[in-house]
């Protein structure tokens, strides 16, 4: 079981930190990854920390203002997300994949655990 939590409502450039516990799992040996959705649109990958001691992996659109990482002691992933923008507005879920090759992290299909989701909106 995944649980996301930390989202709200923010000014354009300002900072949240997302979290997700998980429990049930080897949180370990999971990648830990964060996802978006817009309304309308698709899901879309933002960052993945791998499993061990965690290699993070970022969509174009949030590198260098986005930050993954893991506390493997707390089976906890965070993301902090800086320089936020209007376009960051979405749903996030985390997601927790077991089975996967580096190459295939930014798809959905590896994960086998979701989140429920939390919200962020950004406001200009």
């Amino acid at each position: 079981q995944l649980q996301a939590y930390g989202g709200g409502l923010v000014q354009a450039g300002g900072s949240l930190r997302l979290s997700c516990a998980a429990s049930g799992l080897t949180f370990r040996s999971y990648a830990m990854g964060w996802f978006r959705q817009a309304p309308g649109k698709e899901r879309d990958f933002v960052a993945t920390s791998t499993r061990g001691s965690g290699g993070a992996i970022y969509a174009d659109s949030v590198k260098g203002r986005f930050t993954i990482s893991r506390d493997n002691a707390k089976n906890t992933v965070y993301l902090q997300m800086d320089s936020l923008k209007p376009e960051d507005t979405a749903v996030y879920y985390c997601a927790a994949a077991n089975r996967y090759i580096i190459s295939t992290v930014r798809l959905s299909a590896p994960y086998d655990y979701w989140g429920q989701g939390t919200q962020v909106t950004v406001s200009s």
